[in-house]
């Protein structure tokens, strides 16, 4: 939309253009895990497994490190 009521001393005129959003549900899934449950100890024995074969004596580069991060991505992420 062009406002020439709005032009001020310039020879420009504004233009303004107006985006609708539609109003849309949006599924929220929110996962937990019950505390003491059968799942949560399953979870922590996976981590804690994943965690005592992880090798952290060679981090001493930055590549080396970026390694070991994923790595333990992996190990949360398969618990």
């Amino acid at each position: 939309m062009l406002y020439p009521e709005i032009q001020k001393p310039s020879n420009h005129v504004p233009l303004i253009i107006k985006i609708g959003i539609k109003k849309i549900n949006i599924d929220i899934n929110i996962w937990t895990i019950g505390k003491d449950s059968k799942e949560e100890k399953n979870f922590i024995n996976s981590i804690t497994k994943g965690i005592m074969i992880f090798d952290t004596a060679n981090i001493n580069l930055k590549e080396t490190l970026e390694n070991a991060v994923q790595q333990m991505s992996t190990i949360i992420n398969n618990a």
